[in-house]
């Protein structure tokens, strides 16, 4: 517990320098956030969060495999880092979607080959192993998924951040052991926490951009496709099936993306094309606030997780 302790303070203030650092030099080469008519902010505002979070990652575990320490399996940084690299080209010099769609089934296909693949739905619709070629389409659609859907959340201040602090948080609550992940968990919350304070500061805000987005969409994939294999054991007192558990803990990411996908879909768009109509918008519209916005969207994950729980025990 001792090294916990002491990683996670290393990681807040190690993230803390790093937010400020990458904000100056992207101010100081005038990286700033266009203010537009899709923007929810009409202050100054750098996107180097994203690239703040992976250099304090990166650093500590640099750190600790030079030294012969095993936090967590190192290579998943590879296409995290793609992910991120892409996502900060974009930040600074704009990007057509059909690249950083490219780059994105590149990143997946390492992470699959990295071993972490869904071949298995656990008696789903009845369905138990999955052949080779099925599991890597199937894998490689939710790790795309699961990118985007925390990209296309990041549209109001505090909102992909608080979602992926509570998302971890509940990947490690509920297993049954600690995963092989709790130090990569630790590391990335407390790398996480010093951006709220940025966020939602008066000027010069500290967005994630789609360095952050995409960066942090790679990792929950990972998480997500561990929490689907057989390695990762929900404790019995939550009995519930792995892919309703993906669901309710993930829940508001997914609901999103599929509601805003099929909108666009249905009004001729292409998906990727970013527009206001997210559920968070909407709320925003009702509420003229992006702190009390974020607060009804993880309560409400949060007692809707509640509620499920309690009606699957009770039945």
């Amino acid at each position: 517990m001792q090294i916990d302790y002491q990683l996670s303070i290393v990681s807040i203030l190690l993230s803390f320098i790093f937010y400020i650092a990458t904000q100056k030099y992207f101010l100081s080469n005038r990286f700033t956030d266009e203010i537009n008519n899709r923007s929810s902010h009409s202050v100054s505002a750098t996107r180097s969060g994203g690239i703040a979070i992976f250099s304090c990652l990166f650093l500590i575990s640099f750190y600790y495999y030079i030294i012969g320490a095993t936090l967590y399996d190192y290579s998943v940084l590879v296409p995290l880092g793609l992910l991120l690299i892409i996502g900060l080209y974009d930040d600074i010099y704009k990007v057509d979607f059909k690249l950083k769609f490219i780059f994105q089934i590149i990143a997946a296909k390492i992470i699959i080959d990295n071993g972490l693949i869904v071949d298995n739905l656990h008696g789903f619709m009845g369905i138990e192993e999955l052949n080779r070629l099925v599991a890597q389409v199937f894998t490689l659609f939710i790790i795309l998924a699961v990118i985007n859907s925390i990209n296309f959340i990041d549209g109001i201040d505090g909102l992909a951040s608080s979602i992926m602090v509570l998302f971890i948080v509940l990947f490690e609550f509920f297993s049954n052991s600690s995963s092989p992940f709790l130090k990569l968990s630790i590391i990335t919350v407390c790398s996480i926490l010093p951006i709220f304070y940025f966020n939602f500061r008066k000027n010069q805000k500290i967005f994630l951009g789609d360095a952050g987005s995409l960066f942090l969409g790679g990792l929950a994939s990972v998480y997500i496709i561990f929490i689907l294999s057989n390695n990762y054991v929900i404790k019995p007192e939550y009995d519930i099936h792995k892919l309703l558990f993906v669901i309710l803990i993930f829940l508001y990411p997914i609901m999103d993306i599929t509601r805003i996908t099929i909108i666009r879909l249905y009004m001729g768009k292409s998906p990727f094309v970013a527009d206001k109509n997210h559920i968070h918008h909407i709320i925003l519209k009702k509420t003229k606030s992006h702190f009390i916005s974020v607060a009804i969207i993880i309560l409400a994950s949060i007692l809707f997780l509640i509620s499920i729980q309690y009606i699957n025990n009770w039945i």
